[in-house]
């Protein structure tokens, strides 16, 4: 089994996978989460490559938001579209970072990539707020690489 498939149980995955439904159900924004064992370039620009390979940057109102993590490096980016990262305050992105940090210096990956989802979803919900013709644009399903 490769790093990737031993990073979570499949309890922890459908946990997740809750999380971003709950989170998803007040906003019209998507959160994903995307999980591979290595990236050969900066953590960032990798995230940035798979948030288009998702087609996350086609999101009617470009509110997006990745969880990336590279886990055999031990490295993890989020990454969110023009229209979520021009509301937000300037810090919320590193707070969320913060927010998964440190739960995984403790060892506990499912609690801190669930903890960056409610974070997200506590912003996307106040920016974007969900209405009656919000559909699920993009799948909630954890991506692998």
């Amino acid at each position: 089994m490769s790093k990737v498939e031993e990073f979570l149980t499949a309890a922890q995955e459908q946990q997740i996978i809750a999380a971003i439904r709950d989170a998803e159900k007040m906003t019209s924004g998507e959160i994903r989460v995307h999980l591979e064992p290595h990236t050969q370039l900066d953590v960032l620009e990798r995230a940035s490559e798979v948030f288009h390979q998702l087609k996350m940057d086609t999101t009617a109102q470009r509110n997006g938001v990745l969880i990336y993590v590279a886990v055999e490096d031990r490295l993890f980016a989020i990454v969110g579209d023009q229209g979520i990262d021009k509301v937000v305050p300037d810090n919320f992105w590193e707070q969320t970072k913060n927010a998964i940090l440190e739960q995984f210096r403790a060892g506990n990956f499912c609690n801190g990539i669930i903890n960056g989802i409610l974070s997200a979803g506590a912003q996307l919900q106040k920016y974007f707020p969900w209405d009656h013709t919000d559909t699920n644009e993009l799948s909630d399903e954890i991506s692998k690489g």
